[in-house]
């Protein structure tokens, strides 16, 4: 796995990698941005393996921020569900060719933004910013497995479990900090997938090495921005980038 890219090629993966943190302390979703961009120039399999470590440096960088607003009895009531999806994303891909994985990832992704948007025009969350969830229960298996099939096979999970928050009534505080420790646990989990699938390879974690560099100035710029963003904009900017990435992902 190696690839002689251009400088303005890797400027595109540079600022790909600034949106992640950005959207791991501020906006959670917007890094479907990231998942085109790594897409359109690297070869598109070979993305998914080369993104994945620069995502776990955005959670890293997210846990430290917000690792004291996680809800974990949604977590471990998502992660059995999530393993589930995980390894059924694992089989997709072994035989699904691209064109097939963006057009069942995209399709899901404005599904959940049409669900969650409909959900929300009906009943408005209340409560603190680190409130937590209200009758989610039966929607974590449905949304788990979602999330870890969509996350496995293109790095996607983030909008899924996006909507499954924002539907379940998180503040800004509570869904940035179940959903980085969530996404810290399920995205180093997938390394070994990875591997074994050819996904990730020393070649691609030089490449890694340079790009997660770039993740720090965005985590910090979302983690500026995160406080300065009313919770209808927040959650409007976090359907917005859903929407977007399951659009990008359906005309690619």
């Amino acid at each position: 796995m190696g690839w002689d890219l251009s400088l303005a090629q890797f400027a595109a993966l540079a600022a790909a990698a600034m949106v992640v943190g950005f959207s791991k302390t501020a906006v959670s979703g917007a890094n479907t941005i990231s998942l085109a961009v790594f897409a359109a120039v690297l070869p598109a399999r070979a993305s998914t393996g080369v993104l994945l470590p620069v995502l776990i440096a955005g959670d890293v960088l997210a846990v430290l921020t917000y690792r004291r607003h996680a809800h974990w009895p949604t977590l471990w009531r998502l992660f059995p569900a999530v393993a589930g999806g995980v390894v059924i994303g694992t089989v997709f891909l072994m035989w699904a060719d691209d064109a097939v994985v963006r057009t069942s990832i995209g399709a899901i992704l404005l599904l959940m933004a049409g669900v969650t948007i409909a959900r929300r025009r009906s009943a408005a969350p209340t409560g603190p910013e680190e409130s937590g969830p209200q009758g989610s229960r039966l929607k974590a298996p449905s949304y788990g497995i979602l999330g870890g099939f969509t996350t496995m096979v293109a790095n996607a999970g983030g909008p899924v479990m996006s909507m499954y928050l924002l539907s379940a009534g998180f503040r800004k505080l509570g869904f940035l900090g179940t959903s980085a420790w969530f996404f810290l646990i399920v995205n180093t989990s997938k390394v070994p997938f990875s591997v074994g699938l050819g996904l990730i390879d020393a070649r691609s974690l030089l490449l890694d090495a340079a790009l997660a560099l770039f993740v720090v100035p965005g985590a910090i710029l979302g983690k500026y921005t995160v406080h300065r963003i009313d919770q209808r904009l927040f959650e409007r900017l976090v359907i917005g980038a859903t929407v977007l990435g399951g659009l990008q992902l359906l005309l690619r």
